[in-house]
């Protein structure tokens, strides 16, 4: 499946969306805490993959990852590393310090895709990245006050992973390397289950929250990370990170309706930096193209 740069753009903004919805939907759980979440997620999403993959790929996919190569396996762990690191960061530190070591993201992308593959990141991006990193300090920075230093270090392990995650994307397609890196997060969900498996029982979810947890494993993470691969082809390193952005947007948004968290002005102010970023960076970058 081959995308063109607008549909890659549409396309990050729906996987941020399916994304943002783990907030609200933890918010409803009954019983499930800390690696328990982390470990059902991350089952759920391995049998959602075991279907989505053979049904897009054929039995293929199974031969693509015995032949994928150091690619496939180092995004693989960068995944698992996402997968485990954001919830065991939450068990230690606040939410809004851990949204905002991720706004970091652009950041560590930018640079690993400039040392690496040599990338000319444009003046605007980097303006864009200024401006919505600045939007979310804003938004969170009056709670860092109570951070606590090991949940922040768990944390700076979300982008810095996918900093390195989105570089070997690019670096591979850009080579003309025939390496399927969508199965990766089938390793990145099968590595993440292995792992927190053990710190997980004795489990004590809820049918109720079981259901739940199966609904994150297909929609918030099977689906939308396999199309983020996809858009990941398609859109610079940089330009992926910073669009990535929106998944702390739509999360306000959607516990704001989900569960009643309404957010604060400076949270509302932040938010339009962020959004404001976004948008100029895809419109003056559009106009370029054309």
């Amino acid at each position: 499946m081959k995308l063109t740069h607008t549909q890659a753009v549409f396309g990050m903004v729906a996987v941020t969306l399916m994304w943002s919805i783990a907030g609200v939907i933890t918010r409803h759980l009954e019983q499930a805490r800390s690696f328990e979440v982390t470990f059902w997620r991350s089952f759920f999403t391995v049998l959602s993959l075991l279907v989505i993959l053979p049904f897009f790929q054929g039995r293929s996919v199974f031969a693509n990852i015995r032949r994928g190569g150091w690619p496939l396996w180092l995004s693989g762990l960068c995944w698992s590393v996402m997968f485990t690191a954001f919830m065991v960061a939450l068990t230690l530190t606040s939410v809004a310090n851990v949204l905002v070591t991720m706004a970091l993201g652009p950041f560590v992308t930018a640079l690993i895709a400039r040392i690496f593959l040599g990338h000319r990141v444009p003046l605007r991006t980097w303006l864009a990245i200024l401006v919505a990193g600045s939007g979310i300090v804003w938004m969170y920075g009056t709670q860092m006050e109570s951070a606590h230093v090991a949940g922040t270090w768990v944390a700076l392990c979300v982008p810095l992973a996918s900093g390195v995650n989105w570089t070997v994307s690019q670096r591979s397609h850009a080579h003309g390397e025939a390496i399927d890196l969508v199965p990766a997060v089938l390793l990145g969900a099968a590595i993440s289950s292995l792992v927190t498996l053990p710190l997980a029982t004795p489990f004590r979810a809820s049918a109720h929250d079981v259901g739940l947890l199966a609904l994150l494993g297909l929609v918030q993470l099977a689906i939308p990370c396999v199309l983020a691969m996809l858009c990941a082809r398609v859109l610079q390193a940089p330009e992926v990170a910073l669009l990535a952005l929106l998944e702390v947007i739509f999360g306000i948004v959607l516990a704001w309706i989900g569960a009643d968290e309404i957010p604060g002005q400076t949270v509302l102010s932040g938010g339009a930096l962020v959004m404001g970023a976004l948008v100029a960076n895809e419109v003056v970058g559009w106009r370029q193209r054309t």
